[in-house]
């Protein structure tokens, strides 16, 4: 858990200095993967738009008045904004872009919000031997799921060589220290560093943290697909998520989780994903080979006590597969949920730490 100095912090700079532009209202919740089951209700207050190339929705338990609402719209626009101006790899003059385009390798200094997600995506490296590893994005933009598309499958050469510029290890991270501000270190300068499978789970945080300091206590937070809920929702129970049916082009639901405070998110092959002569690739792809995954897990759903760390937890975990990342997610005592494609269609699998949320 982060401490509350560090959530001052963190919130002040991402608010400072930020364009406070009309939000987008949004009525109906757009979900990915996860998908809200209880309808709004009358002491329930939705709002949402359009961030970070997807969109997202906040919902609110309770009674605000106008101007306590409009602080929190305001505040949440420009969170969502100042995450991805710092993070996207799709604006060219993102905080993260001019990292990657430095071929330093030197310490080169960074905002504190920045050197965060990156020390705790290092974190969740390590900890997942690399199969989660933000700089993938190497392989990511080879495959075509980055900022530009690709119109062929690269070649087992241009892949191998590509991996020679992948590996977390080579990425150093050091932490502030009086007036020195954060840094981290490429000893390989070609290291291209890709927040995506983290950074929307952290902006979750961040709007979860805000509405927190606000004195709001029961809430629903969801950033394409990644989600943080606080409380119970305008029935009064626990907030009831829906792990979707992994199916291209249909909403169903697959099983339903109840919870009340915790960080959610989904990584599955059925949303995102590339054909090259008839074949499909999913957009996960294994730092170990440089291809996308090619087992049969569908979607991988985690819960833990933030949206980061669900995010880069269910990217790892579907990377590995089923036998492997539930093996790993026992372990660790990761609560988790998975989705296996079979011949007889789909079948779940979970740890024994989700068993709190399956119960109705």
């Amino acid at each position: 858990m982060v401490n509350r100095s560090g959530v001052q912090r963190r919130l002040k700079g991402l608010l400072k200095g930020v364009s406070r532009g009309a939000l987008l209202v949004a009525v109906a919740l757009c979900l990915i993967s996860l998908c809200l089951i209880s309808c709004s209700r009358q002491n329930e207050i939705v709002f949402g738009g359009d961030t970070m190339g997807t969109t997202y929705t906040v919902k609110l338990v309770g009674e605000h008045d106008d101007a306590h609402l409009r602080e929190i719209r305001t505040a949440t626009a420009a969170i969502l904004e100042s995450v991805n101006a710092r993070m996207s790899t799709y604006i060219d003059d993102s905080e993260l872009s001019k990292l990657n385009q430095s071929r330093s390798s030197e310490w080169i200094p960074v905002s504190d919000e920045l050197f965060f997600v990156i020390n705790e995506a290092q974190h969740i490296s390590r900890l997942t031997d690399g199969a989660f590893d933000i700089t993938v994005g190497p392989l990511v933009n080879l495959w075509g799921f980055g900022p530009r598309e690709v119109s062929k499958k690269p070649s087992d050469e241009t892949i191998a060589k590509t991996l020679a510029s992948v590996g977390y290890r080579n990425l150093l991270t050091r932490p502030r220290s009086g007036d020195t501000p954060p840094a981290v270190r490429k000893n390989n300068p070609d290291i291209y560093i890709d927040l995506s499978a983290i950074a929307k789970g952290y902006a979750v945080d961040v709007v979860a943290d805000m509405l927190e300091e606000r004195g709001v206590s029961n809430f629903l937070i969801e950033v394409g697909g990644e989600l943080r809920v606080a409380g119970h929702s305008g029935n009064g129970e626990r907030w009831r998520v829906g792990v979707e049916q992994p199916v291209e082009g249909t909403r169903a639901v697959f099983q339903v989780l109840s919870v009340n405070k915790a960080g959610l998110a989904t990584s599955g092959n059925y949303h995102n994903y590339r054909e090259f002569n008839g074949k499909r690739y999913t957009h996960e792809i294994n730092t170990r080979t440089g291809r996308p995954i090619t087992h049969r897990t569908a979607s991988v759903t985690v819960i833990s006590d933030t949206a980061m760390r669900a995010d880069a937890l269910a990217t790892a975990l579907f990377v590995m597969g089923v036998d492997e990342g539930r093996a790993f997610a026992e372990r660790e005592g990761i609560a988790a949920y998975f989705i296996e494609k079979t011949d007889a269609g789909f079948a779940a699998r979970q740890t024994s730490q989700i068993g709190f949320a399956l119960k109705q």
